[in-house]
């Protein structure tokens, strides 16, 4: 029997109102205890059964993903000194900002932790970089300036890989950095689950003990060198960041505020172009694809994609090329503002748009720029290995991106300020004589072919006129004074 504890508490508050018979009112009484037994063995069970655990799980194997940092760092020692037994992950994905990956794991043992891997993600995240690129999932942007969800992609690689790493040493049970407000708590969770259905879900930050005890940078300080550890609080910076080797994301604090503007933050993958005293030089960049894949910059070639990354994120760079700020829709529904990096994923975005572009129909870039913003949004949402994602990828991969083989030719300024020198490709079907206004030999079509074209528009043409007509009689559109085109009829 499904018990709803709403149902029994209106329950409840209706038989204190005595409104039924005498007798109704009785057996309804006799019902209430076997009710309430039942919700409380339900509660028993939904707490046993529960993916999301709110108390520390003591005496078992609970894996955290470890940046090294703060919070992390007093979360692994706090469940230590509390009886669970913590393993830390750390994910290798190229960030910018992380000069010693090897030095982390070190550091968690240091902490308490049973075990302590590093897990090299840059591979995998470089295969899902060139992915997105291929089928522009990018749902975000800005005066035509896109977010390229560089955050989403390095979620959906840590989410998989780091479970699938615990998987292997028998721990069940994954914790890790997220807030209740944000995204990444939800898209931790679809991947978590994806990669292992048993998998429980434990956060310190959502355990009520752990927020009354460290609730706050100070105390986890504090916690920190209470119990031997020389942890000293790095100067807080007027906003936060997350990177990874696509991207750098710097959001939250002073940036929450709209009057705050991208010139407070301090780039970590490229230059701060609007500052007069940095030096950009103009730079020709020469991008080729060979089936919808990049693997050439400025003629050199990379013995793989994290090497051919690295480089276009060094060129890019140099421009502040792909910053960009965005006010986009969390997953639940909430605004949030965030200034972006992305110079590599750039780059190679606008190599291949043109490519796409010289190559392929009207219909299927339309298709493709359709199904791009759908697949932004689900990889947004940490929906990037559901089937309806799968399906879109696949699309725009096997049909769009196999015919991209080409070289594009760039020459970067400051930011975004960029101009295309240069096309090359043998798929293109942009031919200049087709339209060309001089005077060719064999020409595609003459000018009485285009009279016949033009002709057989008349049948369109007339049944426009004729339903402007009929709006017009109803009086959804009017002549306005001294003009002959239709407007909007007043009052409709």
């Amino acid at each position: 029997m499904r018990v709803n504890r709403l149902a029994l508490t209106s329950l409840k508050l209706t038989l204190s109102g005595s409104p039924y018979p005498a007798g109704q009112v009785h057996a309804f009484r006799h019902t209430i205890p076997a009710f309430n037994h039942l919700a409380k063995q339900r509660s028993i069970m939904s707490q046993n059964n529960a993916t999301i655990l709110q108390t520390l799980p003591v005496g078992q194997k609970v894996g955290i993903a470890f940046s090294g940092g703060l919070d992390t760092s007093a979360a692994l020692l706090w469940m230590k000194l509390k009886g669970a037994l913590p393993y830390a992950y750390t994910a290798n994905l190229g960030q910018p900002d992380e000069d010693d990956y090897n030095a982390i794991p070190k550091k968690a043992m240091e902490y308490g932790a049973q075990n302590a891997r590093l897990i090299d993600c840059r591979a995998q995240l470089a295969h899902e970089g060139i992915a997105a690129i291929q089928c522009g999932a990018f749902h975000v942007s800005t005066g035509g300036v896109p977010y390229f969800n560089t955050t989403p992609l390095g979620r959906a690689v840590t989410g998989t890989m780091l479970v699938s790493a615990m998987k292997e040493d028998d721990v069940n049970i994954w914790g890790d950095g997220s807030t209740y407000k944000g995204n990444d708590i939800e898209r931790f969770y679809r991947y978590g689950l994806l990669t292992n259905p048993a998998l429980k879900i434990y956060k310190p930050w959502l355990d009520q003990q752990f927020i009354d005890e460290l609730g706050g940078r100070h105390e986890m300080s504090e916690f920190l060198i209470a119990n031997g550890f020389q942890y000293k609080m790095s100067v807080e910076k007027a906003y936060s960041t997350d990177s990874n080797m696509l991207g750098a994301t710097h959001e939250a604090k002073d940036l929450e505020f709209l009057n705050s503007g991208i010139k407070i933050v301090k780039p970590i993958m490229g230059v701060a172009f609007w500052d007069e005293n940095v030096e950009v030089k103009p730079e020709e960049v020469r991008v080729r694809f060979e089936e919808g894949v990049p693997v050439a910059l400025n003629g050199q070639t990379f013995a793989d994609a994290v090497e051919l990354f690295l480089e276009a994120n060094r060129i890019g760079g140099r421009h502040g090329l792909g910053m960009s700020d965005q006010i986009e829709n969390r997953i639940i529904e909430a605004k949030s503002r965030g200034i972006y990096e992305a110079p590599g994923m750039a780059l190679l975005h606008i190599a291949y748009e043109r490519l796409l572009t010289g190559i392929h129909n009207e219909d299927t870039i339309e298709q493709y720029r359709i199904n791009g913003l759908r697949l932004g949004r689900l990889l947004y949402q940490g929906r990037w290995f559901d089937s309806q994602a799968l399906m879109l990828r696949e699309t725009a991969q096997r049909w769009v991106a196999k015919a991209i083989t080409g070289e594009v030719t760039l020459e970067l300024r400051r930011g975004n300020d960029y101009s295309i020198l240069n096309t090359e490709s043998p798929n293109l079907t942009y031919a200049p004589e087709r339209l060309s206004m001089e005077k060719v030999e064999n020409a595609a079509f003459t000018p009485l072919d285009r009279i016949g074209q033009l002709t057989m528009r008349n049948l369109d043409i007339t049944d426009t006129r004729a339903k402007l007509g009929i709006y017009a009689d109803s009086g959804l559109l009017s002549l306005g004074e001294g003009s002959v085109l239709p407007k909007l009829g007043k009052g409709k």
